[in-house]
């Protein structure tokens, strides 16, 4: 993980720092199967950092989550990239059958270590279970894993007891914890965007 003072200094990204789109797949438009979501402004914000990425010839890396039913199963229309994402050449493109994007193939830490590469910045779908995993074990494993948490978006849910949890209050709490407890610095899409200039 990051030391203190370098987790608390205003956001500066490296050249080469490494935009990782985790999930940004049709299927999640599934609204049936999901249920209500929160941020609007999600994939316009993961547009952003796209595109800021390739104005500025930093590396990208895209994710897709393959599942063995349901919208993201392979084969099916929602297992596709959503438009935008779709149409990325990534340096990297890492395929997963798993919450996290560390665990896939190719080997995402494998080809950060190549590089050289210490910073990650993470977005796509879901806030608080592909993104905060990826995240998580993105600090564990000594990146710099900035969080921008409003290029990300996730789905109400129902706790153990039967109790409905918006969206926003879940993304409020792994905003929360990832901060907390130093995993990643959570930012907004504006302040990536600024720093990658």
């Amino acid at each position: 993980m990051t030391n203190t003072d370098a987790f608390d200094a205003p956001l500066t990204l490296d050249p080469d720092a490494v935009l990782i789109l985790v999930d940004v797949q049709k299927g999640f438009e599934d609204h049936a199967f999901w249920g209500p979501r929160d941020n609007p402004d999600a994939e316009r914000n993961i547009l952003a950092l796209a595109e800021a990425w390739q104005a500025t010839g930093r590396p990208l890396v895209t994710v897709q989550h393959g599942s063995a039913r349901g919208p993201l199963e392979p084969g099916t229309p929602g297992y596709d990239l959503k438009p935008g994402v779709a149409e990325l050449v990534p340096d990297l493109h890492v395929t997963k059958t798993v919450n996290s994007a560390f665990y896939g193939t190719p080997d995402l830490h494998a080809w950060l270590r190549e590089r050289n590469a210490r910073q990650v910045v993470i977005a796509g779908i879901m806030t608080n279970v592909c993104n905060e995993t990826t995240a998580r074990m993105a600090g564990n494993l000594g990146y710099d894993a900035v969080f921008p948490i409003d290029a990300m978006h996730t789905f109400d849910m129902a706790g153990p007891d039967g109790v409905v949890i918006p969206a926003a209050e879940l993304s409020r709490a792994t905003a929360a914890v990832l901060h907390t407890m130093r995993f990643a610095k959570v930012v907004t899409t504006e302040a990536v965007v600024a720093a990658a200039k």
